[in-house]
């Protein structure tokens, strides 16, 4: 128990709940400020151990001390920042503006301490004769990096400008989140007559009038909005206006000019990161950032980015001529627009494949699509089973608690599914932890994964789409990643690896999605429990490669947009963000204004709120693993244990233990291949 901290406070000792469950059913908003402020303390006071040892560096007494210091603060950090996604408040959202700056500073504190940075460079200059076992080794060569990458080796005066820089990032990063899900739930379309919402399921619209109830529209209902450009009502909106309604506010998120707009943070956000890049010897911030990526280069990754954008664009204003006949036959005259894509493309995808989303829903109930999907491929490959635990608090009433174990009852930590939309809840998908594996600290994982689909009303089944299936998978693939770890250092857990990495084994868990095993085990009709018919099965197999078009050119439209806002100088002008933008899109050639961004600039939440700026190319770049590696599984038998234990041995258990690519090899016997990716995308010419 921390010293400073009262006894009563639920982060004062770890948690004696199964796997260090956060006790959430004892958490209130109130606890964070006095553990955060006890946890920076703690953790100052250990760093100050570790530097003041009088004894010679050693690993054990630098780098071990290093890994077992800060789990106060690790405690309340986990927590805090996966409610401020996920289930946030006013009040948290104002102590987040208030420990942003903080952190940030004790973070520089540490990686800017030169009797700290001293110890760690004696040791690597002595890594040869130490007797490192290999990922000894590599925490010693990533902890030297790190330090290096953080300023260590600045002279003092440009430490001052760093901190500084960092710490002015850091609170315009949340002022960015904060105000992106501010306008998100204001700009939510309010519908009052039902007949605008023809070619929505009977599900969608009664979960539209619920979500308007909440917000106290009485008799109307109200389309929230997810994250990206294209909405996901607009592949079955009939009314063309309304189709253009929600296309308008989506693309006008943070570009109002009002309280919540993000052009201004934004512009210094990119302005502050070039800066910070020339400070620290890179030419601008995409430099700094892929240079410890497995791209290794700027132009690498921009490289991949560009070889397949023309082929791209070339599917795109081909689909776009198809959908264009479309439009002809309902509005003569009428000229193909962005809010129209969806819906004409399923149109066309109806006709060409006779299957629409409206067919597949009725099949995808969330319950099976985890249970006897997700689940059920994670338990042939891996052996794992899954054990629903209603006697586990957890932050949220939606959300579940699953016991992990492998086949020989060996358990291997928790599983928290939050799978709903709420106003609190930031917009996307995506994967944390509460607790990291680690041998040396003796701890097994505590994942979430949060998704935001829409709730039915009470008493309803909650029927997915088919994209919503593919996220369900993809983030239970980032799940898998640290369940499976098996690593002794904390900074080595499960997907803690490269950015351009990180994605490669939660696209690879999408394969199992439509396997034909998987497949007839959960597609199963809601009311009827019959199975998805065969010529169901089939077409959905045809279709796979239908839309890839708009599908890549959207996707690197943004991969090229973040890459633009991270390649500019600190003396560029940026005065006006959507100008910028626009001529970024002209410049790289994706400018098409019925294939917009999948994320504009100013809810680009991935980039200026999240981790992934100068690497949102990460997605492409690790899909070019994926396609390789779903290869190898059909060359192998697919779903067998044999080759889930081979993959997990070589590679997810490793989790960020040693050089990534080096991994990879391990797993695959040789370095990646493209062609398995351009054959997938529809690009074999590029």
């Amino acid at each position: 128990m921390s010293e400073s901290l009262s006894p009563d406070n639920p982060f004062a000792a770890a948690s004696e709940l199964p796997y260090g469950l956060p006790p959430f059913d004892r958490i209130a908003d109130e606890d964070f400020a006095p553990a955060f402020e006890a946890g920076l303390a703690g953790h100052r006071a250990e760093i100050e151990r570790i530097a003041n040892d009088p004894a010679p560096a050693s690993f054990d007494n630098t780098l071990v001390a290093l890994e077992r210091s800060g789990r106060l603060l690790n405690r309340v950090s986990s927590v805090f920042f996966n409610l401020t996604s996920s289930d946030t408040n006013p009040e948290l959202q104002r102590l987040q503006a208030e420990i942003a700056p903080k952190l940030a500073a004790h973070h520089d504190a540490i990686h800017l301490d030169p009797r700290l940075s001293a110890r760690v460079r004696e040791l690597y200059e002595r890594r040869d004769s130490l007797g490192l076992d290999e990922e000894s080794a590599w925490l010693l060569e990533r902890t030297h990096t790190d330090f290096q990458r953080a300023g260590a080796g600045l002279p003092a005066h440009d430490q001052q400008r760093l901190r500084a820089l960092n710490e002015e990032l850091s609170t315009l990063s949340t002022t960015f989140q904060e105000n992106l899900l501010r306008d998100t739930n204001d700009l939510a379309v309010v519908v009052d007559d039902e007949a605008e919402l023809a070619g929505l399921s009977a599900e969608t619209i009664a979960s539209a009038r619920e979500a308007a109830a909440s917000r106290g529209v009485e008799g109307g209902y109200l389309l929230s909005l997810s994250l990206p450009t294209s909405q996901p009502l607009l592949a079955s909106l009939e009314n063309r206006a309304l189709r253009e309604r929600l296309f308008r506010a989506s693309a006008s998120r943070g570009n109002r000019g009002n309280e919540n707009d993000n052009k201004g943070v934004l512009t210094r956000i990119a302005a502050l990161r070039a800066e910070r890049a020339r400070l620290l010897g890179y030419p601008h911030h995409a430099g700094y950032v892929i240079s410890d990526q497995t791209a290794h280069t700027a132009d690498a990754a921009i490289g991949l980015l560009e070889r397949l954008a023309p082929a791209a664009v070339a599917n795109a204003k081909r689909d776009a001529e198809e959908l264009q006949r479309f439009l002809d036959e309902d509005l003569p005259g009428e000229k193909l627009e962005a809010w129209d894509w969806a819906f004409y493309g399923e149109r066309v995808r109806k006709a060409r494949y006779d299957i629409d989303e409206a067919t597949l829903r009725p099949y995808f109930e969330l319950d099976h699509v985890l249970r006897d999907g997700v689940f059920f491929a994670a338990s042939k490959l891996y052996g794992l089973t899954f054990t629903e635990r209603h006697d586990l608090p957890a932050y949220h009433p939606e959300v579940r608690v699953f016991e992990v174990a492998d086949a020989d009852g060996t358990p291997r930590g928790l599983f928290l599914g939050d799978y709903y939309t709420r106003d609190s809840k930031r917009g996307g998908a995506w994967m944390n932890t509460f607790v990291d594996q680690s041998r040396l600290l003796g701890d097994k994982t505590v994942v979430v994964n949060n998704l935001n689909i829409s709730r039915p009303p009470d008493g309803e089944p909650t029927l997915l789409t088919f994209d919503e299936v593919v996220t369900a998978f993809h983030e239970f693939g980032h799940a898998l990643h640290a369940l499976l770890s098996d690593v002794r250092f904390p900074s080595f857990s499960g997907t803690s690896v490269p950015r351009d990495f990180v994605e490669y084994p939660s696209q690879v868990n999408e394969m199992w999605m439509l396997w034909p095993e998987v497949l007839a085990n959960y597609a199963k009709h809601h009311r009827t429990g019959e199975p998805l018919p065969q010529r169901l099965v089939d077409r959905l197999q045809e279709s796979a490669q239908y839309g890839q078009g708009y599908a890549t050119t959207e996707y690197l439209a943004a991969s090229l947009l973040d890459q633009a806002w991270h390649t500019i100088s600190p003396d560029d002008d940026l005065s006006d963000a959507i100008a910028f933008e626009t001529a970024a899109l002209e410049k790289a050639g994706v400018a098409l204004a019925v294939v917009p961004p999948r994320y504009r600039s100013t809810y680009f939440a991935h980039v200026f709120s999240g981790g992934y700026s100068a690497g949102y190319y990460s997605y492409i770049w690790s899909e070019v693993l994926d396609a390789d590696t779903v290869e190898w599984f059909k060359e192998n038998g697919g779903l067998k244990r044999e080759n889930g234990d081979h993959f997990r041995a070589t590679l997810l258990s490793r989790g960020g233990s040693l050089d990534s690519m080096v991994a990879f090899r391990d797993f695959r016997g040789r370095d990646p291949e493209i062609a398995p990716l351009l054959a997938r995308r529809g690009l074999t010419g590029a």
